[in-house]
């Protein structure tokens, strides 16, 4: 059964479900899905929370082998599943299917990943999990639905903002709910329940660095490796979540490898930047980016980034900058040295038990 991020809430109310297909490619959407079910979880009495994630040498046995736990003596099991942007194998497909069609009651599995495809819905084992899960696809806010977020947040927060400063907001943050959430955060500890107008938005947001990462959006599209090095210290100088930077790099990343699939199957670029929301005076520098970078590029981009989003999620970063500095550095010519990682996290990467 499919239900969308803002419904979540209410069939959690109604009851747990043994499987959760959360994809996507909106991170903050995302997080707070699986946020929302393993506190409904928690109080089922799921108390134990196993993550795994898809890298190199994931070993597939190890899942199926904690789903089939039994919990006699112990807690209920919640199972996250990170599919890191990339499909199953064969092995992982099959495994899927065989949890799909043996429902432990003492287990609540919960997949996270990319965009679920028509191809991917296609699939046996989605179609397994689906069947008798919850299915939440996390899709990219825009116009109304954006709006209506916003004002659910400004409720749940208690931000009182006036119209024309909720429409600034929108404009800087461009879409990146984390970063409009953490502006709301801040607001609402400034402010309280006061009337917020938008010059007093806007001195706020200008004392900040989210305009800089509109400046690294556009480094990253001319491929100017000082520029975007100097905006990352800048970021970095600033204190800006780690997780917004790399927000930004994801969807720069994606939008560019979608728009060259495209380009590829013979779609028109007109009607492409319309798909994608470039905006007129982006579309000259985008098509640059598009002359310049390939897909392989952009793939080992993707790539990149799910990796150093576990290790993230891990503290296994030596220095999260550092390493969001090799990644943004790709996108002006392939990097050949592997990303800086803790000792542990590198071995895991590359299969190796200490």
């Amino acid at each position: 059964m499919r239900c969308y991020a803002n419904q979540l809430a209410g069939q959690l109310k109604q009851g747990l479900q043994p499987f959760y297909l959360i994809l996507g490619e909106e991170p903050f959407q995302e997080g707070n899905c699986a946020l929302s079910v393993r506190q409904a979880a928690k109080k089922q009495g799921f108390e134990e929370v196993i993550k795994f994630a898809i890298l190199p040498g994931f070993d597939w046995q190890e899942l199926i082998a904690q789903y089939n736990s039994m919990s006699l003596f112990s807690a209920k099991t919640l199972i996250e599943l990170d599919l890191n942007q990339q499909k199953p194998p064969t092995q992982g497909v099959a495994i899927l299917k065989e949890i799909a069609n043996h429902i432990n009651p003492d287990v609540i599995l919960v997949v996270k990943g990319n965009k679920a495809s028509q191809d991917i819905q296609r699939t046996a084992w989605f179609k397994g999990l689906e069947k008798n899960g919850l299915f939440v696809p996390c899709y990219p806010l825009t116009g109304y639905h954006l709006e209506k977020w916003l004002d659910e947040e400004c409720k749940r927060l208690k931000v009182n903002l006036k119209h024309d400063a909720k429409r600034s907001l929108l404009a800087a943050t461009e879409g990146n709910l984390l970063a409009a959430s953490q502006e709301l955060e801040k607001l609402s500890l400034l402010y309280k329940d006061s009337l917020i107008d938008q010059q007093q938005l806007m001195s706020g947001l200008l004392n900040q660095a989210k305009f800089d990462i509109f400046d690294l959006n556009d480094g990253l599209l001319k491929g100017n490796p000082g520029y975007i090095i100097k905006i990352l210290n800048k970021l970095a100088t600033d204190n800006v979540e780690p997780t917004s930077v790399a927000w930004t790099l994801h969807n720069q990343a994606n939008t560019l490898l979608n728009i060259k699939r495209d380009l590829v199957s013979g779609q028109p670029i007109g009607s492409l930047f319309k798909k994608h929301n470039i905006w007129k005076n982006q579309q000259q520098v985008t098509q640059q980016a598009l002359d310049r970078i390939t897909i392989a590029q952009l793939e080992k981009i993707v790539t990149l980034l799910a990796q150093y989003d576990s290790a993230y999620k891990r503290n296994m970063l030596v220095a999260p900058y550092q390493s969001l500095a090799h990644i943004a550095l790709n996108f002006c010519q392939s990097v050949p040295f592997p990303m800086p990682y803790e000792g542990a996290f590198e071995d895991h990467l590359n299969g190796v038990t200490r």
